[in-house]
């Protein structure tokens, strides 16, 4: 049983920032790569962002680049995503989400190859 938790959303002023963080048990976490997602009301939910397995490689929707930073603790099996200059059209629950195949040598962007999700976090910017 694979179980991703997600903590540290919250309400933030346009301009300011919010470190999202997911803890992860169940599934050998080193051998993984993970990505963050994001869904607005009455939006679809998309990719924000992707670490390999071994933090060594990353991958940001253009949206998000220069403002959100990725990264992954192996020693705690803990997932972050840090949100600078945040902005208004950044409002969505955030989901944490592990990829299905282990060591995947290129980190995805599509959701139906991450099987296992968070509760999500909500993340609400006011202007």
């Amino acid at each position: 049983q694979v179980l991703l938790v997600e903590s540290g959303g919250g309400l933030v002023q346009a301009g300011g920032s919010l470190r999202l963080s997911c803890a992860a048990s169940g599934r050998t976490f080193s051998s993984y790569n993970m990505g963050w997602f994001r869904q607005a009301p009455g939006k679809e939910r998309e990719f924000v962002a992707a670490i390999a397995w071994s933090g060594r490689s990353t991958y940001y929707t253009d949206s998000v680049k220069g403002r959100f930073t990725i990264s992954r603790d192996n020693a705690k099996n803990t997932v972050y995503l840090q949100m600078n200059s945040l902005k208004p059209e950044d409002t969505a629950v955030y989901y944490c989400a592990v990829d299905r195949r282990p060591q995947r040598l290129v980190v995805t962007t599509s959701l139906p190859q991450y099987d296992y999700w968070g509760q999500g976090t909500q993340v609400t910017v006011s202007s």
